[in-house]
């Protein structure tokens, strides 16, 4: 078997936290959020990633967009010392600022500073070069955004990334909202980069105001959904994406597994994908989740 492209989906509420592992065995990952579990425990999935996982160092960190669900752990991502930050980098400090509650502003300046701090062009073919041709491991990584938005809601300033390896497509983009979902579903290159991707995680975290029909009508219907939500929902458009997603096999802890159409950290906790090519050429996608069924 080929190196696999791994995803971990962490369950961190309300918020969002993606750790990706290449076929080269390089290591991204996609937001930063961070669960309250009570009595003051917090789960930070880098500091995990590091104590656990061994990962020493980041080579990208992509922040979809700076609102607290998705910065909150970083502290610890200073701490691992990315190769390379993929950010809206475009949006002023003033824009940040407005498009911020007051409250957050220590996480903004934070935000601020890390961003401020990756100034540099990468050298071309380096290691840090995001875009060099076989950078991570022939996984084909693309980012859209929608620029031109109002920036009076940063969620339509999200960036979304699509990697694809083994005959696979996932798409995972942060809170874009039907604004800019209308703006990308203009642009050719998106839509030939999402063309038949096969998981989709939820825009805005399953909200009805990320939701977008047309979305599955210009890329097609995936065949699976993640929602990475919190305990409350009430806004949730889960019952949309169901029924716009194929299904897919979902694997449990237990060795039974199940057709899904949508999973959720708040209900299956931790998330993992994995795609890889198998010896005789057979590509394979598998998902498996923490918690059994029914739980």
């Amino acid at each position: 078997m080929a190196g696999a492209l791994e995803f971990v989906f962490w369950d961190v509420q309300h918020g969002s936290a993606c750790y990706i592992k290449t076929p080269n065995d390089r290591h991204i990952v996609v937001d930063l959020g961070i669960g309250s579990y009570g009595s003051n425990k917090r789960f930070s999935p880098l500091y995990h990633l590091h104590s656990n996982y061994g990962v020493k160092q980041l080579d990208l960190a992509i922040i979809t967009h700076p609102h607290r669900d998705h910065l909150d752990d970083i502290d610890n991502l200073v701490a691992l010392n990315p190769l390379s930050l993929k950010r809206p980098k475009y949006l002023t400090r003033q824009q940040l600022i407005d498009g911020n509650k007051k409250d957050d502003s220590e996480i903004v300046e934070s935000y601020l500073r890390l961003s401020g701090s990756y100034t540099q062009t990468p050298k071309p073919g380096s290691s840090a070069d995001i875009y060099a041709n076989a950078q991570w491991g022939g996984v084909k990584i693309s980012f859209h955004a929608s620029p031109t938005c109002n920036t009076n809601n940063l969620n339509n300033h999200s960036i979304v990334s699509i990697f694809e390896y083994a005959g696979s497509k996932i798409m995972i983009p942060g809170d874009n909202e039907t604004v800019s979902w209308n703006v990308l579903l203009e642009n050719q290159s998106f839509l030939q980069a999402a063309k038949n991707t096969n998981i989709l995680v939820a825009p805005h975290h399953g909200r009805e105001s990320g939701h977008c029909s047309e979305l599955f009508d210009a890329i097609g219907k995936p065949n699976l959904t993640i929602i990475s939500d919190g305990p409350f929902c009430d806004t949730s458009a889960t019952s949309n994406y169901g029924n716009q997603t194929r299904g897919w096999l979902v694997h449990y802890p237990d060795g039974t597994n199940e057709e899904r159409w949508c999973v959720t950290t708040r209900c299956d906790g931790v998330i993992r994908v994995k795609a890889y090519t198998e010896t005789d050429n057979k590509n394979y996608l598998i998902v498996n989740v923490q918690k059994g069924s029914g739980s």
